[in-house]
């Protein structure tokens, strides 16, 4: 058998982005990395049925934005965008006291 290597991490920086966009000093970067984790796991649960393929984070200072790639955006919007509203509020208890948009 030979060594395999995920497809994916293979083609990041050559033909395909990073998932997350965003600098920190050495000291805060485990705990980025885990915030953007979690944003992703409680998303992808919640969200199950709207077929979420990838979640895009960028981060600046105290402000987080969030692109959401799905096949079935209806289900994640909600009826005249009230879930947008409920995503915004389960993102803020992650990023406790980040502007979200």
């Amino acid at each position: 058998m030979g060594q395999k290597v995920n497809p994916h991490g293979l083609r990041v920086g050559v033909i395909k982005d990073w998932d997350s966009h965003w600098f920190v000093e050495k000291r805060d970067f485990a705990s980025n990395i885990k915030e953007d984790n979690e944003i992703r796991k409680v998303l992808k649960k919640k969200y199950y049925q709207a077929a979420i393929s990838k979640i895009a984070i960028e981060k600046a200072a105290n402000r987080i934005s969030i692109t959401i790639f799905t096949a079935r955006p209806g289900v994640l919007i909600g009826k005249q965008g009230s879930e947008i509203e409920i995503i915004k509020k389960t993102v803020a208890k992650i990023c406790a006291g980040k502007q979200i948009s």
